[in-house]
């Protein structure tokens, strides 16, 4: 089986430099055509099954890449939660000397810990395990993208060390109980 997973395409807080979550925010026109762009590629692939995060910024950017295909919108594929962070500057979770305040996730900010993430993500996991299907696509969020990485690989990724731009796709493959990352699609 494969899982494709597809980030969204650029989102209002994505261009304005703000932290977003779980804030329920519309793509720009950039995005949209990501999303086109990203279409053209998938194009080449029939899905067993779809899903995308229920935030309007996923569920727009299968409805352009995939046009008029039935897809299942799960909560379990949001973003990491920030809390009171959305919509506020990528800069407000730092302190006075600039170093970040959210090394365990956001839950000083009301939100979920990495801990919470992981669990929420790996809960996915087990279900994607289970299916019967050849091709499977998510569309979802950059957290959520690189903690599948970590999670189904068994190893910590440095976030900032990977280049995962509005619309990227990961190709996963599962076979005999294993995890591999098969390829990683930066449009950009």
């Amino acid at each position: 089986m494969k899982v494709w997973i597809i980030r969204h395409g650029e989102s209002e807080t994505n261009r304005a430099g703000q932290w977003t979550g779980w804030l329920d925010v519309q793509l720009t026109e950039k995005g949209r055509e990501d999303a086109a762009k990203a279409g053209a590629l998938l194009a080449k692939t029939s899905f067993d099954k779809i899903y995308a995060s229920d935030l309007c910024r996923a569920k727009s950017t299968v409805e352009i890449a995939i046009p008029g295909c039935k897809y299942e919108a799960t909560p379990m594929l949001r973003e990491i939660n920030v809390g009171n962070l959305a919509g506020k500057p990528l800069s407000a979770a730092r302190d006075s000397n600039n170093q970040p305040m959210n090394l365990d996730g956001y839950g000083n900010f009301d939100g979920e810990t990495v801990a919470q993430f992981r669990e929420r993500i790996t809960a996915f996991v087990h279900i994607l395990e289970s299916e019967n299907c050849e091709n499977i696509a998510l569309f979802s969020h950059r957290g959520y993208l690189i903690r599948f990485l970590e999670i189904v690989l068994g190893m910590e990724v440095p976030s900032k060390k990977i280049c995962c731009n509005n619309c990227a796709i990961a190709v996963f493959e599962y076979a005999d109980s294993a995890w591999k990352l098969h390829s990683w699609i930066n449009l950009d």
